[in-house]
């Protein structure tokens, strides 16, 4: 079987985790201090700042920013489920606006309309490790004197017209396991505002700036030093890596025939966390799943029922909400393998066997 996504773990990430062990330094030390200025200079902001996930990483910034019951944070349906369960954590309201067919992306001329008074927050979601249409986003968040927080969890390294995602609002990051850089575990917070990087550092460690003086309620959100030495590890790789899977997702695009293939606009930097086809409705996207994983090819599908389907949000209400974009993606959509593990000889089989569909 050609896995879906394949961790690189190689001797540097071994002697790394060793190291730490051996120092004794096992939670947010110097690898950690060290992972989060390396990771501020790649989304080219002055802070970053580690958590324990992505999850805390999107928790930790809502809170940053004042986001409380009663606020409305508008946001896409078609994600994993932490970014809009960080909205409910805080206690507010995802109001969710309908995706671009063509990107995956949350379409930014329908957002206007969604917005309210109780409107805080607009929270993108670069899917995929696609940008967002990061203008129009910031244009109407201007307007409305909106924050812009950034689920970037599955696009490090992505750039929108040279900049890079993480940059535009509050960046939000995750190094699990499978993501294009990873750490096993963690996340990570992007910002250029001194007071909310501080904020944001003391809601992770239990409210303190210094220890044993709370000076606001906060959690325990911090990472490891063990799991930081691993990311160090990769980080300085994340060029090398992205390289690898936009030549992977070229030869995919330039081979494969028989279905609707991924497209990046002009300006805009994708980064490939994730390789995704569509397959008309009269195809029966299930059934080609199947047929790929007999033959080999690990496939994934990202994701297959909306935010809003999910029966807790059903029965907190969001059973009259119906988006037409989304319910027809989250039919057709097939992920195939795209990390820079691949071989040649794999790229040929997924093409291949792709085109039998």
């Amino acid at each position: 079987m050609i896995p879906i996504s394949k961790p690189f773990i190689g001797d540097a990430e071994k002697q790394a985790v060793l190291e730490v062990l051996e120092s004794g330094m096992l939670v947010q030390g110097s690898r950690t201090a060290k992972l989060e200025e390396k990771f501020a200079a790649i989304c080219g902001t002055q802070h970053a700042i580690a958590t324990s996930c992505g999850t805390t990483a999107l928790h930790v910034a809502l809170l940053a920013h004042g986001i409380e019951t009663g606020d409305e944070v508008i946001t896409t349906p078609f994600t994993f489920m932490a970014s809009v369960n960080a909205i409910f954590y805080v206690g507010a309201k995802p109001v969710f606006v309908d995706i671009e067919e063509d990107t995956f992306n949350i379409n930014p001329e329908l957002i206007e309309a969604a917005i309210t008074k109780k409107t805080r927050a607009i929270l993108p979601v670069h899917l995929y490790g696609y940008p967002c249409n990061m203008d129009a986003i910031l244009s109407i968040a201007d307007k409305y004197g909106l924050f812009v927080i950034e689920d970037a969890c599955q696009a490090v390294g992505a750039r929108y017209k040279g900049r890079a995602v993480g940059s535009f609002g509050t960046g939000c990051f995750s190094l699990y396991a499978t993501k294009n850089i990873m750490a096993g575990e963690g996340g990570m917070i992007t910002t250029n505002d001194e007071a909310l990087a501080q904020r944001c550092r003391m809601i992770r460690n239990h409210g303190m700036q210094r220890r044993y003086y709370h000076e606001i309620m906060g959690y325990n959100f911090r990472t490891s030093d063990l799991h930081s030495a691993i990311g160090l590890a990769q980080v300085d790789r994340l060029a090398e890596f992205t390289q690898k899977r936009r030549e992977n997702a070229a030869y995919l695009n330039a081979h494969i025939t028989s279905v609707k293939t991924p497209k990046v606009r002009v300006d805009y930097e994708h980064v490939w966390h994730q390789y995704t086809i569509r397959v008309d409705k009269s195809r029966n996207r299930d059934f080609a799943m199947k047929q790929l994983n007999d033959a080999g090819v690990g496939t994934g599908i990202f994701y297959p029922i909306p935010a809003y389907r999910q029966a807790y949000l059903i029965e907190a209400g969001y059973g009259d909400v119906s988006l037409p974009v989304t319910e027809c993606i989250v039919d057709e959509v097939i992920s195939l393998p795209v990390h820079p593990q691949l071989t040649q000889a794999d790229l040929e089989t997924i093409v291949t066997e792709v085109n039998k569909l």
